[in-house]
């Protein structure tokens, strides 16, 4: 980074800044956290989808999944009606429901995370996938989706079955009465990457990107919680594709984490990879970008030569992610950066139980 221009080391300096305060750990923590208020609906719903399918229960409490996928719905006085004041789609004709292929592939589940429970949506299908993205994050119009998207959190969507269930009661409207969180997931490729290029049998590639996007998603949930940060930056990714990897295969592939990013070929970097992505707001200069390159390629190193001598316990991962946070791009790319890992592992070992 000293051999850079100084506008340049100045950005990245800046960029690599931690975002994650050391001092929200100060005071000791036990996890998992307590889960949030909106886990008790979606502990009933995932019971019913036992019984009825996963698809035809959230329907009925999501009401982007009542509307087709179609430019400009986004605008129409009954959209809005249904999605931002809550009147019910059977009111509403143009309320022809989401066509998918194949609902029965969906899945509903809540997930056990150290952040506390979670709900998954998970559709075992590109194209389920594409229309659940394009319905609940794009509001129903058909925005393209990235082939190497495969996961999302939605956070702060309002349910509007819990609102009218406030004020059948009386209740006051606080947002985190009515708000919910949860993941949608798909089993493709891993940021696109083909099984191939693992050296994987194509099933076996599927279900371990499923598990690694429900544990890097669940990563960032971990630190929304803990240090009220979950930023679009390389820090963050480190931290939640570190979580991810090792609950998918029990230990960190620092090759695995490059690939993902497009950096597989260093110092070549593949156009268009995910590292795209993470370039900031406004964007690292070119100079400043070539720099992080390598940053990243120091840094995923030296998280797998500490991730060797891990045993590999679900406390010891946590341990792990917390202590990423904690330390930063700087702190782990430096001389010396291995051995900070560990002594701040220890240091955590003694305050989170």
């Amino acid at each position: 980074m000293h051999s850079l221009p100084q506008p340049d080391a100045d950005e990245l300096r800046a960029y690599a800044r931690n975002a994650f305060d050391a001092g929200a750990l100060a005071a000791g923590l036990t996890l998992p956290l307590p889960d949030e208020p909106f886990v008790p609906f979606w502990e009933e719903r995932v019971a019913e989808a036992r019984e009825r399918g996963a698809f035809a229960v959230l329907r009925e409490h999501m009401p982007q999944l009542r509307f087709p996928i179609r430019a400009g719905i986004s605008d129409s006085a009954s959209y809005q009606a249904a999605t931002r004041r809550g009147t019910l789609p059977e009111e509403i004709a143009e309320a022809t429901g989401l066509e998918l292929k194949r609902p029965e592939i969906l899945e509903l589940a809540l997930y056990a995370s150290p952040a506390g429970r979670i709900p998954l949506i998970i559709a075992r299908g590109r194209p389920e996938f594409v229309a659940l993205v394009q319905a609940i994050t794009h509001r129903n119009e058909p925005k393209p989706v990235p082939d190497s998207q495969g996961a999302i959190m939605i956070a702060g969507y309002n349910n509007w079955t819990r609102v009218r269930e406030l004020r059948q009661r009386g209740e006051e409207l606080r947002r985190e009465l009515y708000q919910d969180r949860f993941i949608l997931l798909s089993d493709g490729p891993y940021s696109a990457i083909p099984a191939a290029d693992l050296g994987l049998p194509e099933r076996e590639w599927r279900e371990l990107s499923l598990v690694l996007r429900r544990d890097h998603e669940c990563a960032h949930y971990l630190t929304r919680r803990i240090f009220g940060s979950m930023r679009n930056n390389l820090h963050d990714e480190l931290i939640a594709d570190y979580a991810g990897i090792t609950a998918a295969i029990g230990h960190y592939r620092a090759a695995w984490f490059l690939r993902f990013l497009g950096l597989e070929g260093f110092p070549t970097y593949r156009a268009g990879g995910r590292l795209d992505l993470y370039r900031g707001d406004p964007p690292l200069s070119d100079g400043a970008f070539q720099q992080l390159h390598g940053m990243v390629r120091e840094v995923a190193e030296t998280v797998e030569r500490f991730d060797a001598g891990r045993t590999d316990d679900p406390r010891e991962r946590v341990l792990a992610v917390l202590a990423l946070a904690v330390l930063g791009l700087e702190e782990l790319a430096g001389a010396g950066g291995e051995e900070r890992l560990r002594r701040t592992v220890e240091e955590l070992r003694g305050r989170v139980g």
